[in-house]
C-alpha cells in the first residue's frame, strides 16, 4: 500500500485525485491531505509517507494588471514553498515527491494562424511571471536530487496544458458556457493540448504505483482545436454550433488589446514524442471525456 501526502486542502487537482483513488477498490494507495499556509507544518512529520503529491501553487493571474507584491506572492509559493516542501519530504525519507508544474515554462500561446509544437528540442522560455515561477520551482526541487543518482528519492515533475474536467477553472468552464449559449462560434484552426481530470489522475496512480521520476508532459491522446471543442460540447446538449470562417483578421486585431484571443484561438500543443508513457494512463478519448462529464461522475 502507497501512502500518498496531498500538500493542499482545496486543490481541484489533489481533491480530484482523493475521490479519484477512494473510488477505485483495486488501487493500492491511501491519501492524506495537509495544509502549508499555517506556520508549523515543517514541524510534523513525514516519515512513513512513500509520496508527496505537491498541489499547492498559484495559477490563473492576469499578468498584465498584477503589481510586484502579486509577482513575489508567485515566486514564495511556486517557489520557495515548492523547495521546502521537497526539502522536507527528502529529510523524512520520503521516496518520491510530485511537482505540478505546467505548460506554461514554454512560453505563451501562439498568435493566431502560427504554429507553436513544443518538442524534445524546445527550452523552457517563460514569457511573464507566473511561467517563470514555475520553471524555478522545477529548478528549485531538481536540485535537491543533483549529485544523488541513489533510487531513494524520486522527483516527478508534470507539465500540464490546459486541465479540464467537472468544476475545473480556467477558460474550459468558459468556453462551455459559450457553448450552451450560442449558436455559432468562429472557426479557428488551431491546436491545443489538453487533458482531462481523472487522466491526470489515472497517470497520477500510475506514477505514484511505479515510483516515476523525471519530466512529463502529458495531454490527451487527441490534439484539438477551440473551434471544434466548442462545437463538441454544443452536440453533447443536442444544439448544433455552425462554425463561421473569416474571424481570424478581427481576432488578430483584438489579439493586440488583449492577451486572452491567443490564449484562447492560439496555438500551444505537445509533439506526441514527449508522451513517455505512450498515453496508456488516457483512459478517456475527447468525447468520451465530456460525456463523462455531463454524467457528474
Amino acid at each position: 500500500m502507497k501512502r500518498v501526502l496531498i500538500t493542499g486542502l482545496n486543490s481541484y487537482i489533489g481533491n480530484s485525485f482523493e475521490e479519484y483513488i477512494r473510488e477505485m477498490p483495486d488501487a493500492a494507495i491511501e491519501t492524506e491531505k495537509i495544509s502549508l499556509k499555517e506556520e508549523g507544518w515543517e514541524e510534523e512529520s513525514w516519515t512513513g509517507y512513500d509520496t508527496v503529491l505537491h498541489v499547492a501553487g498559484l495559477a490563473h493571474v492576469d499578468v498584465n494588471h498584477a503589481n510586484e507584491e502579486t509577482k513575489r506572492r508567485y515566486y514564495r509559493i511556486n517557489r520557495d514553498l515548492a523547495k521546502r516542501a521537497a526539502e522536507k519530504a527528502k529529510k523524512d525519507g520520503v521516496k518520491q515527491f510530485i511537482y505540478l508544474s505546467s505548460v506554461i515554462v514554454y512560453g505563451d500561446s501562439a498568435a493566431i494562424g502560427k504554429e507553436k509544437k513544443i518538442t524534445e528540442e524546445t527550452k523552457p522560455a517563460p514569457a511573464n511571471f507566473y511561467g517563470d515561477s514555475k520553471l524555478q520551482g522545477e529548478q528549485a526541487v531538481l536540485a535537491l536530487q543533483a549529485g544523488n543518482l541513489s533510487d531513494s528519492f524520486h522527483i516527478l515533475i508534470l507539465r500540464l496544458p490546459m486541465i479540464y474536467g467537472k468544476d475545473s477553472k480556467g477558460n474550459f468552464p468558459k468556453l462551455k458556457k459559450l457553448s450552451e449559449k450560442t449558436l455559432i462560434f468562429p472557426k479557428i484552426e488551431n491546436r491545443r493540448s489538453m487533458l482531462y481530470i481523472k487522466n491526470l489522475c489515472e497517470l497520477l496512480r500510475i506514477a505514484v504505483e511505479g515510483e516515476l521520476g523525471g519530466i512529463i508532459c502529458p495531454q490527451n491522446e487527441e490534439v484539438v482545436s477551440t473551434s471544434e471543442l466548442v462545437k463538441i460540447l454544443g452536440e453533447q446538449r443536442g444544439k448544433k454550433i455552425a462554425l463561421i470562417p473569416g474571424f481570424s483578421g478581427i481576432l488578430k486585431v483584438f489579439s493586440h488589446f488583449t492577451g486572452y484571443v491567443n490564449k484562447v484561438f492560439g496555438s500551444l500543443e505537445y509533439d506526441r514524442e514527449l508522451d513517455v508513457l505512450e498515453s496508456e494512463y488516457c483512459r478517456y478519448s475527447l468525447r468520451e471525456s465530456l460525456k463523462d462529464m455531463e454524467k457528474g461522475v
